[in-house]
């Protein structure tokens, strides 16, 4: 290995961990009610971190893939970069109207943001997979 490869490693590591971190994270938070405005801007915060913290993570692994030669590498990473901010720029809007609802008293907000959080949950781990996935697949070539 290459000292050149060392930081697409550690942004790979990175992004695995992060990925991870927020997935094990997200799912013990589906225990709370979403009907205090707490609850909303607590899940909200935490998707937001996740959705900057994986963009972060995925753009150096692009950048350090792409510097090393690996461009397959550095497409999917920078893919998953593109993904987190669309995301983003889904979700978070979409919890910031049904918090706003929750706190207007409509109890069918509650759970139509507990469906917005499992569905983001299942995006995690779709990504997850996805990571792990193509390590394994492109690596073995």
């Amino acid at each position: 290995m290459t000292h050149s490869l060392i930081p697409a490693l550690f942004f790979t590591v990175a992004l695995l961990v992060t990925t991870a971190y927020f997935l094990l994270g997200a799912v013990p938070l589906l225990v709370l009610e979403h009907d205090t405005p707490l609850d909303g801007r607590f899940v909200r915060g935490f998707f937001n971190t996740y959705y900057l913290a994986v963009m972060f993570t995925a753009s150096g692994a692009a950048l350090s893939y792409a510097w090393v030669g690996r461009f397959g590498f550095g497409a999917g990473a920078a893919g998953l970069a593109l993904l987190a901010a669309m995301l983003r720029k889904k979700f978070l809007p979409r919890m910031d109207h049904l918090r706003a609802r929750i706190e207007a008293g409509h109890a069918e907000a509650i759970a139509g943001f507990r469906r917005l959080h499992v569905a983001a949950i299942l995006m995690n781990v779709t990504q997850l997979a996805l990571i792990v996935w193509t390590l394994i697949a492109f690596s073995l070539k």
